[in-house]
């Protein structure tokens, strides 16, 4: 069987002109409203906002954001691309299981 041509792993049709959240390389988080992509996953946000990373801990991203408005990803950067609606922050499970699993060792000690 021949394919024409490459085709992308994603299908991102569904999320333009919605609101998308966008992970890139080295830590940074836009969110905006998807108006374009590629097969190489460059996107095209309109209304793009940066939510700025926590001084003290460059790790953590704040709900401080700056307005950046017509932003081009480039695909390469693009780690994570997720849908802004319906999005919440939960606890981290394996956190608590860490710190269960460190109680019992310091207890055996």
């Amino acid at each position: 069987m021949a394919t024409k041509g490459k085709e992308s792993a994603v299908d991102l049709a569904k999320f333009v002109d919605k609101g998308v959240r966008v992970k890139l390389a080295g830590g940074r988080e836009v969110q905006g409203i998807l108006k374009g992509y590629d097969q190489l996953l460059n996107l095209v946000l309109d209304e793009a906002v940066e939510y700025l990373r926590d001084p003290e801990d460059p790790l953590t991203v704040t709900d401080e954001t700056r307005t950046l408005g017509l932003l081009v990803c480039r695909g390469t950067a693009v780690m994570l691309v997720a849908p802004s609606t319906g999005m919440e922050e939960i606890a981290n499970p394996f956190l608590q299981a860490k710190e269960d699993k460190e109680g019992a060792e310091e207890a055996d000690d």
